[in-house]
C-alpha cells in the first residue's frame, strides 16, 4: 500500500491524516500466455517493438480478495469485448527475446516514459475528453519457450503529489450517508450513463445528489455540470478495492487531473469510491465508501510529477515474477484451466456457498439425446460437470440439427449416424476435458409387448439390465424422453437406488 506523505503534526497535537491507496494485483490468466506464446513463435518472432495490450478490472469482489488488473488472451485484440460491468485499462507490452534484456531493461525509464504521456494528457485536457487514458499499465515479459517459464514484471504508473494528499472526513460505508432512496438513484443514474455511452463501466464520473435525487455526469461536463455548487464537488471512481478504509488504485492519477485543472475553484473534494456488488442475485452498493480530502491550493508546475507503480513480488520485494506452465500449455489442459477459471469467478460473484467440487465430480446420465438432451449437456458442461453419458435408439434425421445442436448435417447423411454415439463424440470436440459415452439402446416400456420371440425377448433383458448398471453407475439421472411410458421403468430404478 502506497502512503502520501507522512504526517507533520506538532508537539502535543495530531498530524493530517494522508490518504493511501491499494495497489493492483495482476492477474494474468493462462489464456494470455497461451496467445503470447502463439504470437511470438508465429507473429513477433524477434521483434521487440512495444504492442498495445487490454486489460480490465472489476469492482465487484467480495471482501478479501485482492484488487486485480486481469489479462487474458483476449487481451492482444484491441476491439475484444469486455465482461460485463469490468472497466478496460490500457497498457504497452515489452517483450524481451533474452532473460538478460528482461533483467537489464531500464524500468525507471519505462516508469517515467508512461508517466509523461499520462501527464501530457492531463495537461492536454485529453484525459477529460478521455478518461481512460489515466489508467496505462506497462507490462514487462520474458518467454523461455522451452520450459514455458514465463517472467514478467507489472507496473500501473501512478503520479505522486509532492507534499501528500490530506483526508479531511475519513471513509464511511455509503450506505451509512446515503438514504435508501438516494442509492436506488445512484444505481439507476450510474446505469443510465453507461448505456448512454455504450460502455461495461465509467472509470470515473460527477456526483451532485440532494435528499432524494442523485444526478451522474462525464468529466469533460465539468463547467455546466457543477455551474452552482460552490466550493465542495463530489466525483465517483469506479473503485477495485474493497477494504473499508481505503481507496484503489485508479484513483492516484485522478487526483493529479482534479488538482492541475480545478486547483483554483475546489477546496474540498467529496470521493465516492462505487463499489457494485452482486452476491446471490443481490445488487449492493451500500459497502462503497465516501470521504473528502483537501486539494493542494497551489499548481502543480510544468514539470510530470514523480511516478511510481511497478508491483513487488510474491516475496514483498521490487522484482519480477516468475509462473512455469510447462504442465498446462497443452491446449486441453488449457481449456480445462479457463473453464475452471470462469467458474470460480461465477462461484466468487453470484453465488459463494455453491461447492463446485460436487458439481464437477457428479456423474450425469442422460436418457435422451434430442432436443431436450442435447441442450441439457451443454447446460451441464457449463457448468463444470466432467461425466456425461447418453441413452437413445434413435438416429440423426435431416429435421433435427435446426433444433439439437450437437448434430450437424453430415450426421445426417447414409441413414444418420446413431444419436448418443454421435451426442457423445460431439461434445469431446466442444471441450476434450469432459468423458462422454454413447450407448445405443431401448428402454423396455409398459404397453410394448418384447415376447415376440427369444431374440427380443433377451434383447429386453440384456437392456433393462444395462440400464440398471448405467443408473447404478452414476449421481444424478435426466429423464429426457419423448413419453410418459419411456419414463416409466428409469424413475423406478432409479427411485429404488436413491438416485436423483
Amino acid at each position: 500500500m502506497a502512503a502520501a506523505a507522512p504526517s507533520r503534526g506538532g508537539p502535543g497535537r495530531a498530524g493530517p491524516v494522508p490518504l493511501q491507496f491499494a495497489p493492483f494485483s495482476s492477474a494474468l490468466d493462462a489464456g494470455f500466455w497461451h496467445e503470447l506464446t502463439q504470437r511470438k513463435l508465429n507473429q513477433y518472432r524477434l521483434d521487440e517493438t512495444p504492442k498495445l495490450i487490454k486489460g480490465y478490472y472489476y469492482n465487484g469482489d467480495p471482501l478479501g480478495l485482492p484488487a486485480r488488473l486481469t489479462l487474458e488472451f483476449s487481451a492482444f485484440d484491441m476491439n475484444a469485448s469486455i465482461p460485463a460491468r469490468c472497466c478496460p485499462a490500457f497498457g504497452t507490452l515489452y517483450n524481451t527475446n533474452t532473460f538478460e534484456t528482461f533483467k537489464s531493461c531500464d524500468k525507471k525509464a519505462l516508469l517515467d516514459k508512461e508517466a509523461n504521456e499520462i501527464w501530457e494528457s492531463i495537461k492536454s485536457g485529453a484525459a477529460l475528453e478521455n478518461p481512460m487514458l489515466l489508467n496505462r499499465f506497462l507490462l514487462l515479459t520474458f518467454a523461455d519457450l522451452k520450459k514455458y517459464h514465463f517472467y514478467y514484471w507489472f507496473c500501473y504508473p501512478a503520479l505522486c503529489f509532492p507534499d501528500g494528499i490530506e483526508i479531511s472526513q475519513k471513509p464511511v460505508c455509503l450506505g451509512d450517508r446515503f438514504s435508501l432512496n438516494q442509492l436506488q438513484a445512484l444505481q439507476k443514474a450510474y446505469d443510465d450513463l453507461c448505456q448512454e455511452e455504450g460502455v461495461t463501466a465509467l472509470p470515473y464520473f460527477l456526483i451532485k445528489y440532494h435528499d432524494n435525487s442523485v444526478m451522474i455526469s462525464l468529466l469533460k461536463k465539468w463547467d455546466g455540470f457543477f455551474q452552482d455548487q460552490g466550493e465542495k464537488v463530489t466525483v465517483g471512481v469506479y473503485d477495485p478495492c474493497n477494504l473499508s478504509q481505503y481507496p484503489g488504485w485508479p484513483l492516484r492519477n485522478f487526483l493529479i487531473l482534479a488538482a492541475h485543472k480545478w486547483y483554483l475553484a475546489v477546496q474540498r473534494l467529496e470521493v465516492l469510491c462505487f463499489r457494485d456488488r452482486t452476491m446471490q442475485g443481490v445488487r449492493d452498493i451500500t459497502h462503497s465508501i465516501i470521504f473528502e480530502i483537501k486539494l493542494p491550493q497551489a499548481p502543480l508546475g510544468p514539470d510530470c510529477p514523480k511516478a511510481v507503480g511497478w508491483e513487488k513480488n510474491q516475496k514483498g520485494s521490487m522484482g519480477p515474477r516468475m509462473v512455469n506452465l510447462s504442465e498446462c500449455m497443452d491446449p486441453k489442459r488449457l481449456a480445462e484451466s479457463s473453464v475452471d477459471l470462469n467458474l470460480k469467478l461465477m462461484c466468487w460473484r453470484l453465488v459463494p456457498t455453491l461447492d463446485l467440487e460436487k458439481i464437477v465430480a457428479a456423474k450425469c446420465l442422460l436418457l435422451g439425446a434430442g432436443t431436450l438432451g442435447c441442450s441439457v449437456a451443454r447446460t451441464l458442461m457449463g457448468w463444470g460437470v466432467r461425466k456425461i453419458t447418453f441413452v437413445d435408439n434413435a438416429k440423426i434425421s435431416y429435421s433435427n440439427p435446426v433444433r439439437q445442436p450437437l448434430y450437424e448435417f453430415e450426421d445426417c447423411l447414409s441413414g444418420g449416424k446413431p444419436k448418443a454415439l454421435a451426442a457423445a463424440e460431439r461434445l469431446q470436440k466442444i471441450f476434450p476435458g469432459v468423458s462422454s459415452e454413447g450407448y445405443n439402446m431401448s428402454i423396455p416400456m409398459p404397453g410394448h409387448p418384447v415376447n415376440f420371440s427369444e431374440v427380443t425377448m433377451a434383447q429386453a433383458q440384456k437392456d433393462v439390465a444395462q440400464l440398471e448398471e448405467l443408473i447404478e453407475g452414476h449421481d444424478v439421472v435426466f429423464l429426457l424422453m419423448d413419453t410418459r411410458e419411456s419414463r416409466w421403468l428409469p424413475a423406478l430404478i432409479a427411485a429404488s437406488k436413491r438416485k436423483v
